[in-house]
């Protein structure tokens, strides 16, 4: 048989819950109180007043249904329960003043962090979520540098790099994110004349939005290169935004992320074509111990993973 407190309430069951109407500050008091024995000396500490604290205990102990002292005349006495609380109290002030500290770190750092990345990245994925990362560091500015062809972290074009080609050289460290999935997207118009004139899985006579030559290596153009069977495309462009909007004007179909073509309006023609790609964080390995640019690499880290079926677009399928 479990033993009661006075106010009817097991001993040890506070340990398995959140005590509704606790109050961190009230545990601070709990705690100088304890330590001097008395309000006054407990008040001298907190720069509070007499009537403050001992309202402040009162609140605590309603809170967690425990009596935690015995009011004498000669100061406060702990009770059996409040004794057996003062390390719990203890580690939650040790976890304050941690949280303090790191917060206090957060704000000291400061400089640029240079991050090349893909425009649809930057534009649909990290910008929207910026404002957030600098409410936490004020002090750092972010350089974001989208034209990731001509930018090498070998030369030391940028610092970090959140990119979906894998480098094959270089002094760096990489870990792998997430995945970026693609489909084939298209017009709501385009794909109700085409599902009216020709089978679902056939695409000989369908126009398609691809890259131009620069970006002929990209495993997209490769793809649909090899659909076209030599047959012209369309349309080329040298970004995914043109194909973006060339899909969304019904000039045909395109190969594109899961995620900007269903936030478009397009509808997706084959969710799985085999294209999908890996999504890299690269870092110069030197900068790794850097602070600013691991809260940058933080930053981006916990972005993708709070993305991760957005970005893949398992849900598409």
């Amino acid at each position: 048989m479990k033993k009661m407190n006075e106010f009817g309430k097991p001993f040890s069951s506070f340990e398995n819950e959140m005590p509704r109407g606790w109050v961190w500050d009230d545990t601070r008091t709990f705690l100088a109180v304890a330590r001097h024995g008395t309000l006054s000396g407990a008040a001298a500490e907190l720069h509070l007043g007499i009537a403050t604290l001992s309202r402040r205990i009162e609140r605590l102990e309603k809170a967690l249904k425990l009596p935690l002292f015995v009011r004498q005349q000669s100061g406060y006495q702990l009770t059996e329960e409040g004794a057996g609380l003062i390390e719990k109290a203890e580690a939650l002030e040790a976890a304050a003043a941690a949280f303090s500290s790191g917060g206090a770190l957060a704000t000291q750092l400061s400089g640029r962090v240079r991050l090349a990345t893909a425009e649809n990245l930057a534009t649909s994925l990290i910008l929207p979520a910026l404002p957030q990362f600098y409410a936490q560091y004020p002090g750092i500015t972010l350089e974001l540098v989208t034209d990731i062809t001509t930018v090498n972290l070998h030369r030391r074009d940028a610092d970090l790099a959140l990119r979906m080609v894998k480098p094959e050289r270089g002094n760096v460290t990489l870990r792998r994110l997430g995945t970026l999935g693609f489909g084939l997207y298209a017009s709501p118009d385009y794909v109700a004349q085409r599902e009216a004139h020709r089978d679902a899985g056939d695409y000989d006579t369908d126009a398609f939005v691809t890259w131009g030559e620069t970006q002929a290596h990209l495993p997209a153009a490769q793809w649909v290169e090899r659909v076209l069977q030599g047959r012209e495309p369309a349309l080329t462009t040298t970004s995914l935004a043109t194909q973006l909007a060339a899909a969304k004007a019904g000039l045909g179909i395109a190969v594109l992320p899961h995620f900007l073509a269903l936030e478009a309006g397009l509808v997706c023609v084959a969710a799985d074509i085999g294209v999908d790609q890996p999504i890299y964080l690269v870092i110069q390995t030197d900068l790794t111990q850097s602070g600013r640019t691991r809260a940058v690499a933080d930053f981006l880290a916990e972005l993708v993973a709070n993305n991760c079926e957005r970005l893949s677009g398992w849900y598409s399928h």
